[in-house]
């Protein structure tokens, strides 16, 4: 059933696609309303073929390759669903499945509105869905036949993936991929209408936000299931999958702020489609780097003919996006101009390059190696030299001008306004200097970051205060009163500066990693090891069997200047069917300034064992920022109550 649902959901994407634009073309709205329903059918079609697929992972349904190779009767029901997106074939059925459902969902809330854009979205979305819907049909079948008799057993689960981390880490990713999939066809829809109005802008802005969300929480999983499960230390390695991830974030993260400047100002049309355009071609690029195999990469798939037909559809998606930018480049023209370079316009602007600026030297960094291939027939990585090199200065550019520039004015900035409301930021900027310094920090870059974040604090409270005093003859002279309701009152807006408090964390949990302390050793039961503040003594090493793994346990006291702190537990398992791969299962004191982090690497069946211990400084403060980022965003995105009367967004804008 799965099979052949995902068969008729590729005819019935296909007829969308020719319906909606035969629609368009010919304006004939039967053919609009026929193929919206094939968009609904499309998502009714692909839910049950995923329904299939699960069902058969739930079933241990070993007759299916796919089930065989990714699942086993000793894996738990937890990670049996989570296994129906370990490999290709399941990973894209979840992309296709996810791309019909938000397609349903955008094109149904739009249905009465922008009748002209609507069938172009309609044919952007479902060409994308049929692209999708090809691949599982004829390239990588997730429901192709185990060749020969049912084995009794599968081949099981990569014992890296057994995480709750992977749970949830790449159907996160996989949402910010696929919603950024609507901003861009609605994007190119307008550009086809013949619109120059911002309504594309305004009826995605919630896919947007929401999307750039779950892609920034999907790259913090990702980057705390390498810190707790790979066993080396750290959380980023700038690995080319990594980068794939971080890059169409960068971008859409410039976009979000500069549809602002198109809404309010008229401005900056151009660059907005093109931002969306560069954004959605590098989730392509990504997934094309994923399953290809012409990058090495922890975490890609594995070489496969994926790779030659997604290159093809990116390059065909770049182009189609640029030519319709030249067509249409009249409609592309700003209605203002930059008044003044001390003007909020123009500090968004700057932002915008420079996130545009870190997402290029990523992109350059990560297909390096490719280039250097084709150039002199070796491939050549770039390590995370590069990239710190390069981006440390440019993020802590992008730090002061987050403190800046929400302090200037729209249009022109007045000197002597901007240096009084400047007063409380550098204030705070100088006692982060001093408290890093009275801490015992020494690194320049971490003294920075540290003060950036005060500038980037005190400016944000700059603006609440001002918020609160503009409505004190409203909400009344209580400052905590008055100050919660111009947060409620102006929800995208402050909503947007809780986020950039949740990226101060962020930024001050990344400052930590030059202050890492690391040391290896081998010990006996009683023996102890020293690092920084800590030192631990090791206690035992038990063999602890399993139904689906065997574990080399050791048990370790921690002590901080002197005083016991609490247990650790590294262990080393080995999986059924993966005994030549063992995983690390660290073990980790954690507290609100930093982590003590011992991985086993070694051990011997006398009892002793060899450890890894670091003590890294300020990473707890990366998970936190990502809570403050969700609270952001819930305050931002949460509804507003309905106006009764919405003007007509049919009539605006459209072009001669």
């Amino acid at each position: 059933m799965g099979a052949a649902a995902l068969f008729v959901a590729l005819l019935v994407s296909l007829y969308g696609t020719g319906a909606a634009l035969a629609g368009a073309l010919n304006g004939r709205r039967n053919l609009v309303k026929s193929s919206l329903l094939s968009v609904y059918l499309s998502f009714v079609l692909v839910t049950i073929s995923s329904a299939a697929l699960l069902r058969a992972f739930l079933a241990r349904d070993f007759s299916i390759l796919y089930v065989f190779e990714y699942s086993s009767r000793a894996l738990s029901d937890t990670y049996a669903v989570t296994a129906f997106w370990a490999g290709q074939e399941g990973s894209l059925l979840l992309w296709a499945w996810l791309l019909t459902a938000f397609a349903a969902l955008a094109l149904h809330r739009n249905r009465n509105r922008l009748p002209d854009m609507l069938p172009w979205a309609t044919f952007i979305l479902m060409l994308n869905a049929s692209f999708f819907l090809l691949l599982l049909n004829f390239v990588t079948d997730p429901f192709a036949p185990f060749p020969g008799p049912t084995p009794a057993d599968g081949y099981g689960l990569n014992p890296l993936l057994q995480n709750p981390g992977m749970v949830i880490h790449p159907p996160t990713l996989f949402i910010g991929y696929v919603g950024l999939t609507i901003p861009y066809a609605f994007a190119l829809a307008s550009l086809l209408a013949g619109r120059s109005d911002a309504q594309w802008l305004a009826r995605t802005r919630l896919w947007t936000v929401v999307s750039w969300f779950f892609l920034g929480i999907g790259i913090l999983l990702g980057a705390e299931w390498a810190y707790v499960e790979l066993g080396w230390g750290g959380y980023w390695a700038w690995d080319p999958v990594e980068n794939a991830s971080l890059m169409p974030w960068l971008t859409a993260t410039a976009f979000m702020h500069s549809i602002m400047i198109q809404e309010r100002r008229g401005m900056f049309k151009a660059w907005n489609v093109g931002l969306i355009i560069i954004t959605y071609f590098l989730i392509l690029f990504g997934t094309f780097i994923t399953r290809s195999g012409v990058i090495s990469s922890v975490h890609a798939f594995g070489k496969s003919s994926l790779g030659t037909f997604f290159l093809v559809f990116m390059i065909v998606t770049l182009l189609l996006g640029l030519a319709l930018m030249v067509w249409r480049r009249r409609l592309l023209s700003p209605e203002h101009r930059l008044h003044s370079v001390t003007s909020r316009e123009a500090a968004f602007l700057l932002g915008d390059i420079i996130l545009s600026a870190m997402a290029f030297s990523v992109f350059w960094g990560t297909i390096f190696p490719v280039i250097s291939e084709l150039v002199t027939g070796t491939q050549i990585a770039v390590g995370a030299g590069f990239y710190n090199r390069v981006n440390v200065p440019i993020a802590l550019v992008l730090m002061a001008l987050m403190g800046i520039g929400p302090l200037l004015a729209w249009k022109r900035s007045a000197g002597r306004s901007v240096g009084r409301d400047l007063v409380l930021p550098l204030v705070m900027a100088i006692l982060g200097m001093i408290g890093s310094l009275a801490i015992g920090i020494r690194n320049p870059g971490t003294i920075l970051v540290m003060s950036f974040s005060g500038l980037i604090a005190g400016s944000v409270l700059v603006e609440l205060y001002r918020g609160a005093a503009a409505r004190k003859d409203t909400y009344g002279p209580n400052f905590p009163i008055a100050a919660a309701k111009v947060v409620w009152g102006n929800r995208r807006r402050y909503g947007g500066y809780i986020v950039h408090l949740g990226m101060v964390l962020v930024f001050m949990g990344l400052s930590g990693a030059p202050l890492t302390e690391e040391v290896s050793g081998t010990l006996k039961p009683g023996e102890s090891l020293a690092v920084g503040s800590y030192s631990i003594k090791y206690r035992k090493m038990q063999w602890v069997p399993f139904q689906d793994r065997l574990s080399v346990t050791t048990q370790l006291i921690a002590y901080k200047d002197g005083n016991a702190v609490g247990q650790l537990v590294p262990e080393r398992c080995f999986y059924q069917n993966r005994e030549d791969q063992p995983t690390s299962e660290v073990s980790i004191l954690s507290d609100w300034k930093e982590d003590l982090y011992v991985a086993l690497t070694g051990y011997n069946r006398d009892g002793r064992a060899s450890f890894r211990v670091l003590v890294n400084p300020f990473v707890p403060w990366l998970w936190y920022g990502g809570y403050v980022a969700a609270f952001g965003v819930a305050v931002a995105v949460w509804p507003r109550r309905r106006k009764k009367a919405e003007p007509s967004e049919a009539r605006g804008g459209v072009a001669p």
